[in-house]
């Protein structure tokens, strides 16, 4: 059973398709090598995984998480703060600001 609202795996909301539009001029800019929708699985703990919306490759070669949201329930900000302080990668909380900005926040929890 699926949360109400929710899309299938492996497809776009809106807001994550608007972002992939920002992460295609990144590509273009070279700014990033690489993106992929919902690409990898991050084990947090038995029976519980973490799908970043959007792993990706920096132009300096870092491996990088980018979750995109309208709007942040307590729950997925959770997952993503324990996946940030188990694994020595780079996290970041991505949400409209606007019609056509984009408010980043890093939710690195320590520089490894």
């Amino acid at each position: 059973m699926q949360q109400l609202g929710r899309q299938p795996r492996g497809k776009m909301n809106k807001t994550e398709a608007a972002y992939a539009l920002q992460l295609e001029a990144e590509l273009q800019a070279g700014l990033i090598l690489w993106y992929r929708f919902e690409a990898l699985k991050l084990r947090l703990a038995d029976n519980t995984f973490y799908t970043p919306d959007y792993p990706l490759i920096t132009a300096a070669g870092q491996l990088e998480f980018r979750e995109v949201k309208g709007h942040w329930t307590d729950d997925a900000r959770v997952k993503i703060k324990v996946a940030a302080a188990q694994y020595p990668f780079r996290f970041l909380a991505i949400q409209r600001d606007g019609r056509h900005g984009w408010r980043i926040e890093d939710l690195t929890s320590r520089s490894w």
